[in-house]
């Protein structure tokens, strides 16, 4: 099958997605934090190396304003910004910045988080009542159980509204005490009709995620750093996968981890393009199924 071609550098990611026949792209695994915590992210993989990686250069060490430009001028139409909760007392004022940000830029897909803790269910409710069309939810980081019973009815609600959670519950790149397949599989067990996007397609167990998000209708995979130079080197996809993803068209969402990349973001883009999975499976995956994701909910 016949590739687009290449976007080699972010000026080229422009005309890529005109030559997709598309009015721009939609990357649901965008951050944007409050100063204080970004700094502490990017101070994080400043010492990757250290800690036995790869070395991890933060390509896009910038200020929200020269971030949100340099989005708009590659063409994203729309992106997250996935603030996440890593210890009680936080998720609120990360909500409050987020609910800000979006009321502030028509391009920033409101984005919310919660931790198990007492009032998560109000929490939950005041960012769905805010107007959030997606949550973002950290297993590793957080270092909490999804199972956690406090969650139970913040789930429930969640599902109900149909908002998706883009979720970071892999092994990778570091395992967590309560990351790995089997707790989202009970997950769903108990809230069905959740809308879980799994982050970084469940790096390094990329096989048993695909069979979930195969098998579970509401289950989709975000793409971020899949397949790109750096996670090669840590996460390399197995024999088979591509063909994994082709047929898992429409269950595939564009994610980046923008700004906290070690690289280009139109290298993400062209990693997807190599696979030759086709137009219509690149255009599914960067525009019409996250556009669908982020306008299904019921409040």
């Amino acid at each position: 099958m016949e590739s687009l071609n290449t976007p080699e550098s972010d000026a080229h990611v422009p005309t890529w997605i005109q030559a997709l026949g598309l009015p721009g792209i939609v990357d649901l695994h965008v951050h944007f934090m409050p100063d204080r915590v970004q700094q502490k992210v990017w101070g994080f993989f400043d010492r990757a190396g250290e800690q036995g990686g790869p070395d991890w250069h933060i390509a896009y060490r910038q200020s929200d304003a020269h971030r949100l430009e340099a989005l708009r001028a590659m063409g994203l139409s729309a992106f997250s910004t996935l603030n996440y909760a890593h210890r009680p007392g936080m998720a609120q004022w990360l909500n409050d910045y987020s609910t800000d940000l979006a009321r502030a830029h028509h391009d920033v897909i409101h984005s919310a988080t919660f931790y198990p803790e007492p009032g998560v269910v109000s929490t939950v409710e005041g960012a769905l009542n805010a107007g959030a069309k997606v949550f973002k939810i950290h297993i590793q980081v957080g270092g909490f159980s999804p199972l956690d019973p406090q969650l139970d009815d913040a789930w429930s609600r969640v599902a109900e509204a149909q908002v998706p959670v883009v979720i970071h519950c892999g092994n990778g790149p570091h395992r967590g005490e309560h990351t790995g397949i089997e707790p989202i599989r009970e997950l769903l067990r108990r809230h069905p009709s959740l809308v879980l996007v799994i982050a970084h397609a469940g790096l390094p167990d990329y096989l048993a995620f695909a069979d979930l998000a195969a098998e579970h209708p509401s289950v989709y995979l975000d793409t971020t750093m899949v397949g790109t130079d750096f996670m090669e080197q840590i996460a390399p996809l197995p024999q088979g996968y591509l063909q994994r993803l082709a047929d898992l068209q429409g269950k595939v969402v564009l994610g980046s981890d923008f700004p906290s990349i070690p690289y280009q973001y139109s290298h993400q883009l062209a990693v997807l393009n190599s696979w030759d999975l086709g137009a219509e499976w690149l255009a599914e995956t960067v525009w019409h199924t996250p556009r669908r994701l982020i306008g299904a909910s019921r409040r």
